[in-house]
């Protein structure tokens, strides 16, 4: 019994001495100081920070390489249904993007996917849907917030139709090898209303309405807002290059 406690005692003598040794050692070993984050001014309720790239109605160009012809009043931008897609000027890749978008007041006869439909679509082929789900039923892979037909909300952040709802996105680009082989699909994180709803989420693929997708090698390539025949409208869209 001597022996052991004397062999466990002299164990907890030595991890103390290796444990203090490592808390006596010199703090500056571990600090950082030549890699200075950049000083950002932030935004107040959801404006831009000062790093950020404004995109109002003069960053965007319809699909057809034309005039944005959408609706623009007051700042705010809002689908002109028939004039197309429009999409930014720029290309990017990886990003955190804010917009606030709203829908307008419909009749009861609008149902489904039928109820102030458009989206926002990363890279041109990733797409945050944009609907009315406050009460509407549709399929659950096509509601408000999700990837479409990919990832279905954690839950149903939908406000009322007139009220101005805001999506934050943070985006990461898919990354390619060679001969096209995908090395990391692309991911997506969205906070609807300031609530959580896709939390880092791989996607499979571009958005497409049926069938399976698959990558295709691509570049940094525009953000497209969707015309999807209703007036949806969307005003203060900033991102941040990442």
């Amino acid at each position: 019994m001597f022996k052991i406690t004397s062999i466990v005692t002299a164990a907890l003598i030595i991890s103390s001495s290796l444990s203090w040794g490592q808390l006596s050692a010199d703090p500056k070993t571990t600090e950082v100081w030549n890699k200075e984050p950049i000083k950002v001014n932030t935004g107040k309720n959801g404006s831009a920070p000062s790093d950020a790239i404004i995109l109002d109605h003069s960053a965007w160009e319809s699909i057809t390489g034309g005039k944005n012809e959408w609706n623009i009043e007051n700042g705010e931008m809002t689908v002109k249904p028939g004039t197309k897609d429009i999409r930014t000027k720029n290309s990017f890749g990886d990003v955190q993007l804010h917009l606030e978008w709203k829908i307008p007041t419909l009749d009861d006869k609008f149902i489904g996917q039928d109820r102030g439909n458009s989206g926002v679509f990363l890279q041109q082929f990733y797409e945050v849907q944009i609907l009315d789900s406050y009460i509407n039923k549709t399929y659950n892979n096509g509601q408000a917030g999700s990837l479409y037909k990919q990832h279905i909300p954690l839950v149903n952040a939908t406000k009322p139709a007139k009220e101005w709802q805001n999506y934050d996105i943070i985006y990461t680009a898919p990354r390619f090898g060679k001969n096209g082989s995908v090395i990391s699909p692309a991911r997506m994180t969205v906070i609807h209303n300031g609530v959580l709803i896709q939390n880092n989420v791989a996607l499979m693929g571009p958005t497409i309405y049926i069938g399976s997708p698959s990558y295709k090698e691509h570049g940094d390539l525009p953000i497209y807002l969707q015309d999807h025949d209703h007036k949806v409208s969307y005003r203060n869209i900033w991102l941040r290059e990442l």
